[in-house]
């Protein structure tokens, strides 16, 4: 055995965890497979990317320090060179956002600019987690960055069916009642209204006032993540967030740029604005309190990326909306694309099925053979095709018979040539002896 230092059994038990395990593996498995086509990674397309506005933005950013706030061209340099502010530079201009695109209205040191969404999420969660009684419900399927983050902070994470409506409000009230009886303390549910990652699916809007009186009537925190919601299909109208109407400072918004505008920047945000008392007497902004953790993990996010950020918005009036038209449309013809391409290579009333989302990224497609990552490796190294084994946004390990397919990093030629290679791959399964599917896939 080769000599060793420490062992895993040795550090903090979530290093091994699942969740971690799986972050990781979906992160990299494309880079072991680079002549497969990939039609597993949720990343934005990149048809649009243009390194030349970087320098655009970080210009325009500079002006409206200077001409809008008044900074002297010392403080100027400061500002973007600098540490900087925990909180983040930028939050006015998120707030500005929040008003245009989202009618929503919010004191803007109420909001933590971080290092990606993944870093708002682990702030959340941090401070939730006050003792080991308490637990984070969360719509099942679920984001696996989640679950990992979760992880990290001892948080145990209990699932909430889905359903067509995007979370099944009984299995809620029934999960809240059943932790509190085994004396259990329920800090918050975790929802993605939008099309969500992985299902797609998502809530129509008496559902999120429902979501939200059920909310109301527990003593309920929810935590909205809404990575894809300036991207509905076709002429689809958007639907309110769940903190568009929330009146009671019920939801605790996460927030990314990584869809709308660069996801290189690394840049993303937490809108918390519940009422936090003090030891000393004082109340402020559950954002204070997400700040203090903040600066003792990454002091403050890039003021550079920031910059970058505040530019682009600042270029489009604070309107991601306008900003993302070209981008809403491709994701919107690769959906359509996706959609009719599994129509045409599997019959109806067949054994696959799929769900066909409002908007989004992603596709979920439920066949009669057990799908793990086994089968993964296999249909990239013989098929040349990569997809995302649903049975990563499940906490329990049981077998989904399931997988997920992302339309967003790839273009109608790739969809064509990817499924063609899934439907080899799934009529050599087909003819294997298999057990039924073990798990229905969202709805």
């Amino acid at each position: 055995m080769e000599s060793v230092d420490l062992t895993v059994a040795a550090l903090h038990r979530s290093v091994d965890d699942p969740a971690l395990n799986s972050m990781n593996f979906l992160n990299e498995v494309a880079q072991h497979y680079p002549d497969a086509v990939s039609l597993a990674a949720g990343r934005p397309y990149e048809e649009f990317f243009d390194s030349a506005e970087l320098h655009r933005h970080l210009d325009t950013f500079r002006r409206h320090l200077a001409d809008d706030l008044g900074l002297s061209p010392a403080q100027v340099d400061r500002t973007l060179l600098q540490y900087g502010r925990t909180k983040g530079i930028v939050h006015h201009l998120i707030a500005r956002n929040l008003a245009v695109d989202e009618q929503i209205t919010v004191d803007p040191e109420a909001i933590v600019v971080t290092v990606g969404c993944q870093e708002a999420m682990f702030l959340v969660l941090r401070a939730l987690r006050a003792g080991p009684e308490d637990v984070l419900l969360a719509v099942a399927p679920t984001y696996v960055g989640l679950t990992g983050a979760a992880r990290l902070v001892d948080l145990p994470v209990r699932p909430v069916a889905d359903g067509p409506d995007g979370i099944d409000l009984a299995d809620l009230r029934a999960q809240l009642r059943r932790a509190r009886a085994e004396g259990l303390c329920p800090r918050a549910c975790y929802v993605m209204p939008d099309f969500a990652n992985p299902s797609g699916v998502s809530m129509d809007p008496a559902q999120r006032r429902r979501l939200l009186d059920l909310a109301a009537t527990e003593d309920l925190l929810l935590i909205e993540d809404n990575p894809y919601g300036l991207f509905p299909a076709g002429g689809a109208d958007r639907t309110p967030t769940l903190k568009a109407l929330d009146t009671r400072r019920r939801v605790v918004y996460l927030g990314s740029f990584a869809k709308t505008v660069l996801p290189g920047a690394r840049v993303g945000y937490v809108v918390a604005d519940q009422r936090v008392a003090g030891s000393d007497g004082t109340v402020g902004p559950l954002a204070d309190q997400l700040a203090k953790i903040k600066s003792m993990i990454t002091v403050n996010t890039s003021p550079i990326a920031q910059a970058v950020i505040g530019g682009a918005l600042l270029a489009h009036d604070c309107s991601l909306v306008a900003a993302n038209v070209r981008e809403r449309a491709a994701y919107a013809r690769n959906l359509r694309h996706m959609v009719d391409g599994l129509a045409r290579r599997f019959p109806a009333g067949g054994p696959v099925r799929w769900n066909v989302p409002a908007g989004g990224f992603f596709v979920v497609v439920t066949v009669p053979f057990a799908v793990d990552d086994a089968l993964l490796h296999r249909s990239a190294r013989e098929y040349g095709v990569l997809w995302t084994p649903m049975a990563h946004f499940y906490d329990d390990g049981a077998p989904v018979n399931a997988l997920r397919l992302s339309v967003s990093a790839v273009t109608p030629e790739q969809i064509d040539q990817g499924l063609d290679r899934l439907a080899a791959l799934v009529t050599d399964e087909l003819a294997v002896p298999t057990a039924p599917a073990r798990r229905p896939a969202p709805a």
